[in-house]
């Protein structure tokens, strides 16, 4: 199978529109986001829960703010949203894929599904452009989902791993939290400012352009070459607050021909707390 570009135009799923395995699901988040998307969502896109659906929330001092489910639970659920393994799955959210597209993007492909995309600009940007809306609540008939797997493909690194790169200088690890949130000027959800010592800062919002697009794959890769020529991708750890937008910088990684380096699930949220 050709590989797939992770990134999805507006145009390319207006085209895709009549395809019978396509399935599109809206991510977004905010104690207002189940209202807002019957209010207003894409034609056939079914509401999913970064809380419920995409994490299991307990103690964030245990596995931070959004830490995985089980990925049996994860199967599961992936069959009640309608996705089994032929689905062409495509996701958005209103924040320009950097909020939980990216992470359903990142867990999909951990399980083994190749066949997935976050739309380029999320919701506004297809609306911007006329993409047809529908309103009140759409669903999927319920399939049983089948992967070759058992566990999580895709690297990932635990607050230990975490502690030991803070000491090695052949390790990196990135923060992806805003400038403000990363120098402890400010912090809106956690409960301390700063950031994890010896960690870089490359802020997901410098992976957008202007209109809130993805940038070339080119552009993308001029901003992290310098880090991938220096560290070597399995000593790279990606981390944000909570593990949700640290998926964006992977996912733009991909767009730009990258190897995906680990990911730090639980982040600023359990490591501020330990």
């Amino acid at each position: 199978m050709k590989n797939l570009s992770p990134i999805l135009e507006v145009t390319e799923l207006r085209d895709m529109s009549g395809k019978q395995n396509l399935r599109i699901y809206d991510v977004r988040t905010g104690p207002e986001a189940w209202q807002e998307y019957l209010n207003k969502h894409l034609e056939n896109a079914v509401f999913t829960n970064l809380n419920r659906d995409l994490a299991k929330i307990d103690d964030p001092k245990f596995g931070g703010r959004h830490p995985l489910p089980q990925f049996d639970s994860f199967i599961k659920t992936l069959g009640k949203l309608g996705i089994d393994a032929d689905s062409h799955v495509v996701i958005y959210d209103d924040k320009n894929g950097a909020n939980a597209a990216a992470r359903f993007w990142w867990m999909l492909r951990a399980v083994g599904h190749r066949n997935v995309q976050v739309l380029n600009g999320g919701l506004q940007w297809a609306e911007n452009r006329n993409y047809p809306l529908s309103s009140g609540e759409d669903s999927y008939l319920e399939t049983e989902y089948i992967s070759e797997y058992k566990d999580w493909q895709w690297p990932q690194v635990w607050i230990d791993d975490v502690r030991k790169a803070t000491q090695d200088s052949e390790s990196a690890i990135v923060d992806v939290r805003e400038s403000q949130r990363y120098e402890g000027i400010s912090e809106p959800i956690d409960l301390v400012a700063g950031h994890i010592p010896n960690a870089k800062n490359f802020p997901f919002a410098d992976n957008l352009d202007e209109n809130g697009l993805f940038k070339s794959p080119k552009e993308l890769r001029a901003l992290y070459s310098e880090l991938f020529e220096n560290y070597d991708k399995n000593r790279i750890i990606f981390h944000c607050g909570s593990g949700v937008t640290a998926c964006h910088s992977l996912l733009a990684l991909d767009y730009a021909g990258f190897e995906i380096p680990n990911l730090y699930v639980g982040s600023w949220s359990e490591w501020s707390r330990n």
